[in-house]
C-alpha cells in the first residue's frame, strides 16, 4: 500500500467540497467557455467521478488509462467541447487536488511529508497519462469519416 493512501481516501472523503471547487473554477475561467455553459451538476458530477477513480487509477496499468481516457476524449468530441477545454479542465483539477491536500493542515512528520510528496507526484503522472490519452481519443474521433463531415 502506498503511503499515500491516507491522503487519497482524505481527497476522496472530500470529493464533494473538491468538486465545489472544481465548478466553481470552471464557472469563473475565461478560457472554459464552453465547459462554463454545461449543468453545473454535470460538471460536478465529472470531478467527483474522477476523484473517485484517483486510488485505482493512481494503480492502474498504462493499458487502463488508456482505454477510459482515450474514450473520454472522444466523448468530448463528440459533444462538441473544444479540445483545449478539456484538457484545461484536467490540469486545473489536478491543481484542486493538490491545492486540496496542502490546505488541510495535517500534522506532519517527515513520513508524512514523503507521502504528501508521493502522492502529488504519482497524480501529476496519472494526469499527464490521462491527458496524452484525452488528446489521443480526441484526435482519433476526429479523424473518423463520420466526424470530417459533421464538424
Amino acid at each position: 500500500m502506498l503511503l499515500s493512501g491516507r491522503l487519497v481516501r482524505l481527497i476522496q472523503d472530500h470529493s464533494q467540497g473538491v468538486a465545489n471547487d472544481l465548478t466553481e473554477r470552471i464557472g469563473a475561467h475565461p478560457e472554459l467557455p464552453v465547459l462554463a455553459k454545461r449543468p453545473i451538476q454535470e460538471l460536478h458530477n465529472w470531478c467527483a467521478e474522477q476523484i473517485g477513480y484517483l486510488n485505482s487509477s493512481l494503480l492502474a496499468k498504462g493499458e487502463e488509462i488508456r482505454g477510459r481516457y482515450q474514450s473520454f476524449g472522444r466523448a468530448r468530441f463528440e459533444e462538441s467541447i473544444p479540445l483545449h477545454e478539456a484538457v484545461l479542465r484536467f490540469f486545473l483539477l489536478k491543481d484542486t487536488v493538490i491545492e486540496f491536500v496542502h490546505t488541510q493542515g495535517l500534522p506532519m512528520s517527515a513520513v508524512d511529508l514523503y507521502a504528501q510528496e508521493e502522492l502529488e507526484q504519482r497524480i501529476c503522472r496519472f494526469f499527464d497519462a490521462a491527458v496524452y490519452h484525452v488528446v489521443c481519443g480526441y484526435e482519433q474521433a476526429m479523424r473518423t469519416p463520420a466526424a470530417v463531415h459533421r464538424h
